[in-house]
Parts: C-alpha cells; sequence; structure tokens
C-alpha cells in the first residue's frame, strides 16, 4: 500500500535516479553508499544552465505537448479509451510505432519536475487532463497499451496476436510500462496526488501477477527493450513493494543467454563485460543493473557493469561522450571503430550514458564516473537539443558534408521526450553526499541546501563555468553545537584540468599543461591532494567561509588511440569541459579542407553575439581547394572553432571536430561533374539522398566487408526498411549532355544490417519525346561489393538519367556514389 507522507518530503525525494532514500514506504535495507543532493534542493541562477533548464520549461516541453498531439500521440489514449468503452471512432489505425505512449509519458514526467521546483497551474492543469486520458485508455486488469487497445484483433504490426508474446522482440509493452512507471513517480513526488501513480501501480501489479517463476508461459520473457527494469526500482522506492524490486531482478536474471547481441541477450547480464547492440536499451540495462544491484547487494551486476564501463571508456566512447557508433542497430561497433561522418551516437543514448554514469559514481564515489558524464552533459548530450529549444537531433555526428540538420519532430520521437525530462532535474547532479561529506561534482552559479543528519548546510556557488574556471564557494553550516564537529567537503578537479582526457588511453592531450588547479580557503592556499578526483577539505566550517577553487582552461589539443582510424592525422579541440568545432558559417563556408598545424598559435575569446553567447577559439590554418588545372592550391587562412553543442543552429553545411593536422587527412573539394551538379531524385525516400553524387566513397580498393572497420565513413544512402522489389533513383543533369558510362559503388552492410548489393540494375536514358528506353550494348552491369562497377553503352544525348535497380528477395540496398561520364 501507498504510504503517505508530508508534501515537502516527497519534493525532496524528486530524482530521475529517485536514489534518496527514505521514500515513502521504502523497507530498503540496501542502497547506494553515495546519495544525490535532490534537484529540488539545488537552485540554479547561472548564465549556462539555469537559461536552458528555463527555455525548456517555457518552450521545450510546451512544444513537444504540441508535438504529440499534433502527431496523434494524445489521440491513440481517446481512441483506446473509446474501444474500452465499446465507443465507436473513425480511425482504428495502430500508432506509427507501439511505444509512441512513452513520448508523452516522458514529457510529463519532465514537466513534473517542473512543478516540482516552480508552481504553474496552467501547466498543472494540462497534466491532470492528460492523465485523465492516459487512465481511461487503461485495461481493467491494469494493462496499458495504446498499440493493442485500440483494436485487439489487429493489433501493431510488432505485437503478436496476445499479450507479450513479442515482448522479448519488439513489441515495447514493458517498455511502455517503464516510462509509465518513471513518469507516475515523478508526478507524485512534485504534486503528493495520486492519479498518474494509481495507473501505474495498477499496471506494475499486473506485471507481477504474469511474469516471473511459476506464473505461467511468460516466466522466460524478458523486456526487449530496457528500461523497465528502472522504473520497477523507482516505483518501489516510493511505494516499498518489493515484488517490484523482485520483478526487475527477475528481469535480469531471465535475461539470455542465447540470444543476441542487439537485445544484450546473447549473454545473461551479469556475465556481460563488453557493451554491445543497441546502445540506448544497452545503456537502460546498465543502469537497471546498478539500482538493482545498489537495493539488493548483488554483487555480481556490479562487477559486470564495472567491466562494461572499461570497455567502453578504452575503446568506445567518443570524444565528445556519445556512445553508439554504428546506424545499422543504433549500436555499439566493434573495439576502437568510431566514425565522424557516420558516427551515431544517438542523443537517447548520452542520456542514458549520464544515468549510468551517475549510478557508478554512487557506488564507488570516484571522480572519473563524473568526469565521463561531464564529458558527455556538455557535448553529446546537449548538442541533442537546439539553441531555441525546439530543434533536435537523433544521431550526433562529429562530422558532416551537410547532410545533418536539426529537426522538429521525429516519426520516432524518442529524443526530445528524454531532453525534456533530464534538464530540468540536472541540478540533481551537482551535488551528493555520504554521511558528513559533501561531494561537489558539477559547477554552476546556483545555491544548494543540504542535509547532513541533523545538521543544514547552505552551500553558494559563484562561477562563470564553463567560460571560467574560477569556483566561488560560500559555506554557510546552520549555526548549532552539531556544527562544531565539522563535516568533510569534497571538490572535483576534473581529469581535464589534471592532464587527463578521459580516464584510459583512448584520447590524450598532445602537451602537458604548465598551469595547476588551486585551492584556497578564506584566501590562505590549501595544497590539493587527489583521492578519486577529489581535493578534500575536513574541518569545522563557520559561516561565510569561502573556498576558491582555480581550474585552468586553456585550449588543449586532443589525439586519439592509435587504434580509432578515423582520428588518425588529425586533432580535437577542447576547452575546459567543452569540445570544439569547425563549422562552415564561420570559416568560409567549408571547413573538411583545413590543415591546422600543431605549432599553430590559438587563442580564445568571448563572442557574446555568437550562437546566443560562446567561447570561441581562433587562429590560422591552412585551406586546400583543386586549382584550375587540377592541380592543388594551399592558402593559409583565419579560421574559428565554436563548441560543439552549438553546430546547426545556422543551417546545414560542413563540419568537423577532428581537424586534419597532416595533409593526408585533408579533404580537398573536387571540381564538380556532371553527377555532382545534378538533381537527385528516388522512387522513395531513404535515408542521406545527398550521398549519392557527393563525390565521396570508399577505396576501391577496400574489402567491402571492411568498409567502415578500416576508417574509411564516407556517407551512404539506402532504402532500408524497404526490401525486395524495384527501385530507382535518377540524376536531372543541370543541361542535356552526351553521356557513355557511369559507375555505381554499391551500399551493402553484411553483418552489420540488412542492406545487400542488388540483384540486378540497368541504365535508362530520358528521350527527347518523354519516353523512358534503356541504354543500348550496356558492357554488363556489375553487382560486386566493395568496388565501382563500371559500365559502358552507346552514347546518348539526355538530360536525365536513372538506374532501375533489382533488389535481393528480402533485402534493401543503397549507393554510396554513382559517377556519370
Amino acid at each position: 500500500m501507498l504510504m503517505k507522507c508530508p508534501l515537502w518530503l516527497a519534493l525532496l525525494l524528486v530524482l530521475p535516479l529517485s536514489a534518496a532514500a527514505g521514500a515513502p514506504g521504502a523497507t530498503a535495507a540496501r542502497d547506494y553508499p553515495v546519495q544525490p543532493v535532490p534537484f529540488t534542493a539545488v537552485h540554479l541562477d547561472d548564465q549556462f544552465w539555469a537559461p536552458r533548464i528555463e527555455t525548456n520549461r517555457l518552450h521545450t516541453i510546451p512544444f513537444a505537448f504540441a508535438q504529440c498531439e499534433k502527431t496523434g500521440r494524445m489521440d491513440n489514449f481517446e481512441r483506446a479509451a473509446k474501444a474500452l468503452r465499446g465507443e465507436p471512432f473513425a480511425d482504428h489505425k495502430a500508432p506509427g510505432y507501439p511505444f509512441d505512449d512513452t513520448d508523452p509519458y516522458k514529457v510529463l514526467e519532465g514537466a513534473a519536475y517542473v512543478l516540482a521546483v516552480q508552481p504553474d497551474p496552467q501547466l498543472k492543469q494540462y497534466l491532470d487532463g492528460l492523465i485523465a486520458k492516459i487512465a481511461a485508455a487503461q485495461e481493467p486488469d491494469g494493462y496499458l497499451y495504446t498499440a493493442r487497445t485500440i483494436d485487439p484483433q489487429h493489433p501493431h504490426s510488432w505485437s503478436g496476436r496476445q499479450r507479450w508474446t513479442k515482448e522479448s522482440d519488439q513489441s515495447h509493452e514493458l517498455y511502455d510500462s517503464g516510462h509509465l512507471f518513471e513518469a507516475a513517480v515523478a508526478h507524485y513526488q512534485a504534486t503528493g496526488e495520486t492519479n498518474l501513480l494509481s495507473v501505474a501501480i495498477k499496471n506494475a501489479n499486473l506485471l507481477c501477477r504474469v511474469f516471473g517463476p511459476g506464473t505461467n508461459q511468460l516466466n522466460h520473457t524478458w523486456p526487449g527493450h530496457e528500461i523497465v527494469e528502472m522504473g520497477l526500482v523507482r516505483l518501489y522506492r516510493v511505494t516499498g513493494d518489493a515484488r517490484y524490486l523482485q520483478l526487475a531482478k527477475f528481469f535480469l536474471d531471465v535475461r539470455g543467454p542465447g540470444g543476441d547481441e542487439y537485445h544484450q541477450s546473447h549473454l545473461k547480464p551479469a556475465d556481460q563485460r563488453e557493451a554491445v547492440g543497441h546502445a540506448v536499451r544497452a545503456g537502460y540495462l546498465y543502469s537497471g543493473m546498478a539500482d538493482v544491484a545498489a537495493m539488493t547487494g548483488d554483487s555480481r551486476y556490479t562487477a559486470a557493469i564495472d567491466a562494461i564501463w572499461d570497455n567502453v571508456v578504452q575503446k568506445k566512447l567518443y570524444v565528445t561522450g556519445g556512445i553508439g557508433a554504428m546506424g545499422s542497430g543504433e549500436a555499439f561497433g566493434p573495439n576502437y571503430f568510431l566514425p565522424n561522418l557516420s558516427a551515431y551516437c544517438e542523443t537517447c543514448a548520452a542520456v542514458a550514458n549520464d544515468y549510468w554514469n551517475e549510478r557508478l559514481f554512487l557506488f564507488h564515489a570516484d571522480a572519473r564516473y563524473l568526469d565521463v558524464f561531464e564529458r558527455t552533459l556538455y557535448n553529446s548530450l546537449l548538442d541533442g537539443v537546439s539553441l531555441d529549444g525546439e530543434h533536435f537531433f537523433y544521431p550526433n555526428p562529429l562530422e558532416s558534408i551537410g547532410q545533418d540538420s536539426r529537426s522538429p519532430w521525429f516519426g520516432c520521437a524518442c529524443c526530445p521526450g528524454n531532453l525534456t525530462r533530464f534538464l530540468p532535474s540536472l541540478p540533481g547532479y551537482f551535488y551528493a553526499q555520504a554521511g558528513r561529506q559533501i561531494y561537489v561534482n558539477l559547477y554552476a552559479s546556483g545555491t544548494a541546501s543540504i542535509t547532513l543528519g541533523e545538521l543544514h548546510v547552505t552551500l553558494r556557488q559563484d562561477t562563470r563555468y564553463p567560460w571560467d574556471g574560477d569556483i566561488r564557494l560560500t559555506v554557510t553550516p546552520q549555526a548549532s553545537a552539531l556544527a562544531a564537529s565539522g563535516f568533510t567537503l569534497k571538490l572535483r578537479v576534473p581529469g581535464w584540468a589534471r592532464n587527463e582526457a578521459v580516464p584510459s588511453d583512448l584520447y590524450r592531450f598532445t602537451d602537458q599543461s604548465a598551469e595547476s588547479p588551486t585551492l584556497a580557503v578564506n584566501g590562505q592556499p590549501v595544497p590539493i591532494v587527489l583521492n578519486q578526483g577529489y581535493a578534500t577539505l575536513d574541518r569545522k566550517w563557520e559561516p561565510g567561509d569561502v573556498i576558491t577553487l582555480h581550474l585552468p582552461m586553456p585550449i588543449r589539443r586532443l589525439v586519439a588511440n592509435a587504434a580509432v582510424k578515423a582520428d588518425q592525422g588529425r586533432v580535437a579541440l577542447q576547452r575546459g569541459p567543452l569540445v570544439y568545432c569547425l563549422e562552415w558559417p564561420d570559416n568560409e563556408g567549408q571547413v573538411r579542407n583545413l590543415m591546422l598545424s600543431d605549432d599553430a598559435p590559438l587563442q580564445a575569446a568571448f563572442d557574446p553575439a555568437r550562437l546566443g553567447g560562446v567561447e570561441i577559439i581562433q587562429g590560422r590554418a591552412s585551406r586546400f581547394a583543386c586549382g584550375d588545372q587540377s592541380n592543388i592550391v594551399r592558402t593559409t587562412n583565419d579560421f574559428t572553432a565554436i563548441p560543439y553543442y552549438a553546430w546547426a543552429n545556422r543551417g546545414r553545411g560542413e563540419m568537423t571536430v577532428w581537424i586534419p593536422d597532416t595533409e593526408r587527412a585533408v579533404h580537398v573539394p573536387a571540381r564538380p561533374s556532371i553527377a555532382s551538379t545534378s538533381k537527385v531524385t528516388l522512387s522513395h525516400p531513404g535515408t542521406h539522398p545527398e550521398a549519392i553524387n557527393d563525390q565521396l566513397a570508399p577505396n576501391a580498393d577496400t574489402n567491402q566487408a571492411n568498409v567502415f572497420f578500416a576508417g574509411n565513413e564516407e556517407t551512404f544512402f539506402h532504402w532500408w526498411p524497404r526490401k525486395g522489389g524495384s527501385e530507382w533513383v535518377q540524376y536531372t543533369f543541370a543541361q542535356s549532355a552526351r553521356v557513355s558510362a557511369v559507375e555505381v559503388f554499391w551500399f551493402d552492410d553484411t553483418g552489420r544490417g540488412e542492406c545487400r548489393v542488388p540483384q540486378s540494375w540497368q541504365v535508362l536514358y530520358h528521350t527527347a519525346d518523354g519516353q523512358w528506353k534503356p541504354v543500348e550494348n550496356p558492357s554488363g552491369y556489375g553487382c560486386a561489393p566493395g568496388q565501382y562497377n563500371h559500365t559502358t553503352f552507346t552514347p546518348v544525348a539526355t538530360d536525365r538519367l536513372r538506374l532501375e535497380i533489382k533488389l535481393q528477395s528480402g533485402w534493401s540496398t543503397g549507393l554510396y556514389e554513382w559517377k556519370v561520364e
């Protein structure tokens, strides 16, 4: 049974992690050794995060709710409710995705965090109406999944004819439940009302009756997309019902072996030691394992996630903190496979990565996990949302030729919702406590109110971080006899301030910073003696004591481990926690043809007029271009670098994080060709059609099976998920031309995805009388992978050329490049 508590207590417990002890009704004997200070007790008023949190409140959350309404996600609940009441409704079509319900859940969760710190009657009224719709869509026994309830006889194609029969594959029924639980607990703790929590409890009770040993035929089913494990633990914390914790552990224990890496079901979770498969699912799994380990004491899970973390940080982490290199399966790739142009780095994966690293810190009290957290937060995660809060990235590549732009929404809209719930809870990651120790983990101006047993402490930060590394921390303990006994403050000294780029040899700074961090209390210098990344100050504090921490922020060059083929001959720039990039508007429209010499001086300056106010890096670089005689022309030009998170706020164009510092890594733009200046038309839309004529393709001598893994990362087009049948791609020339040959480099991702070279193809030309005719006397239509397939034919004069392609049965296909002669 739910146990009531005063609203003030519930508010203090609000956290996405819900790792605070003492939740109403909780009876846990175990927990994380370190506890986060709730975000409701931390109030930021800085010039970096506070405006972004406010943008999320005023723009992103209302915008996301409006998109959920516009795209029918809210209507799904109403249609399901009408189906349950036997009322007629116009459209019985299942939702676009079976997990569309989670988008309103996630935005609702974010809105609840807003209500927890700032009353908003209008928002509260909107949530009440939405919750009423959700409750009406719940079936009498607690089942809540509109993709089936709307039309049980014809559910979503990803769902089985019976409940949960495809759960371990793709139905996402338990994924929906997990996000429902997260939203319900957040709403209860923010408002003290149980209208949504009751829905969640009813659904969780159904799961407890259905799953687990001795229940029914589903006693070996595990979640296809993890997060229900995290949600169940969170529900356990607020209700004290041990069945929810037991079910979360069951879902871990029953997963694998014998499944596949995509679902992390190839091995038992406790036996896994490498990050594999879908990166978002993996991050949620590792976070759920941490929660269950904390609450049960099962050390098998901590041993597993510790080893997996080592694998990620040593071999699979982007310099931006992103994870999940491959678009195929939205997945981790092999060790050291970290391409830039094709980097996936899903925004949701960045959120999951930070959830996971925060939990590892709570276990181990080691700052290295916060180093990864901060790197991800300021770069890969923040990159996911535009400066206006209403445009988003799904993947977050580290290089672009103009194929990438922010979108106001997605068909699969998981990323915007994840941002709406993460940002308002961000203050809850700044501080943590254990006994009479306070951990200062992140830096921004603001005030925190922290309780150490019976002692209350106020901490006030003043800083321009991340633009400046000077931090002033004013300590005000409550005047009492307890304060006289003292307590410990532990200030994180980031790895980047200690000449450590990441906690491994995956990346390193090219030189050692000459300036070291400094620390003082009330103006008196204090030696920095690091313990697990923290400078420790243990003393009897007086009200008004002032700590000053100076973290030098020189511009640093980074290089990657030699095993990361995509980054060889290149450097990245970092200042403080921010990774920088070159973007076209600041650099004469092109950046991939620049080379930065290792000895080129660099300067940093704050530009209040650029991108909302950013610290920029400027210097001189070599620019390479193709001359009139096809010779290479080299000039020296000024360049400007901006923080990576801020790119793509000014339109499409080139961008790169990794800047060549050797000539062999420079991309010299090819001279325009008849193909590159053509308009591309397709039988059906696919992914990145501009790749077909961007004049970039793998080397013809590269083995197709190793196109990606050899460091080649040219863009490609594909028609996936369309399989079998026929497709076509057409060039419309800038003007009529006489052509006699084509070359095609097919996209084939055997071993990683579902694209194969075609079964057959042919070339057609457009005649003067408007007909399409096959070219005559073709020399042959090759379908060989890993090379250009060249064919000649009788010359024709035409304004359009077309490839008609027959796909292999059951497979999709695509192209790297199509040349015309």
